[in-house]
């Protein structure tokens, strides 16, 4: 399952679809790309017991043309998690700015493409972020685009805690 576009709302559709998978006994883990703030998920994940979140970030600008190690090595490190992930103790695997993380060549899309020929059957996968390729649209069972339609930022209103973050 793939959330992608430039509007607002493609983590909290993953993350509707994690509690969606809690409600049901599955164990969930969403892997957090080039995000280290504390995000409301993350402190919701100390509630849920078998709702596992880990940030495979740092919460600074990663710069597109020239991103540096640091940045590139926790994306490298979030992908082997995932690759740990969906070897069985998870149901559903939530990677979540991994979109990004592809378009700023911190991991490359082939890197990406593996872990998805690796997936096992029943191990569901949602990936999400601005970006997606046409190449993982066509892959992808399920797409949404999250279309900018109006924000408030537009309008000068700074992020708010509980509903930017």
């Amino acid at each position: 399952m793939v959330y992608t576009g430039d509007g607002k709302g493609k983590t909290t559709a993953a993350v509707g679809q994690a509690i969606r998978a809690l409600g049901h006994g599955y164990r969930v883990c969403m892997i957090h790309f080039m995000k280290g703030r504390e995000y409301g998920e993350f402190l919701a994940a100390a509630r849920l017991p078998d709702l596992t979140v880990i940030r495979a970030g740092r919460d600074e600008f990663v710069d597109r043309r020239n991103p540096a190690p640091v940045d590139v090595a926790l994306a490298k490190e979030g992908l082997e998690t995932a690759r740990k992930a969906i070897g069985g103790a998870y149901d559903l695997v939530v990677l979540d700015e991994i979109n990004v993380a592809v378009d700023f060549g911190l991991i490359a899309e082939a890197e990406l493409f593996a872990l998805l020929d690796e997936k096992p059957p029943l191990v569901d996968l949602v990936l999400t972020g601005r970006g997606a390729s046409p190449e993982l649209v066509k892959r992808a069972d399920m797409v949404s685009e999250i279309l900018a339609i109006k924000h408030h930022h537009a309008a000068g209103v700074q992020a708010r805690k509980g509903i930017e973050y």
